[in-house]
């Protein structure tokens, strides 16, 4: 007989951020701009570039630090 099992959620609330782009990005261009909120921290940055948004979302989600990214903007 198969054991029922509980998987946790793949999908956390952890690790869910709210990011808006300005309406005029050129995104096809490949360049972002806007602006990015980590939903439960609910810390926030302004980013002009796809590498200052990741750098954001990896210091909140592994390290904690996401004030040390403030000035990359």
């Amino acid at each position: 007989m198969p054991q029922d099992t509980v998987k946790s959620p793949t999908l956390s609330p952890q690790h869910a951020f709210v990011v808006q782009f300005h309406a005029d990005t050129p995104i096809k261009a490949g360049q972002v701009t806007g602006h990015v909120e980590h939903v439960v921290s609910r810390q926030a940055i302004t980013f002009q570039s796809l590498e200052t948004l990741l750098t954001f979302m990896d210091c909140v989600l592994h390290e904690g630090e996401a004030s040390q990214v403030t000035d990359l903007g």
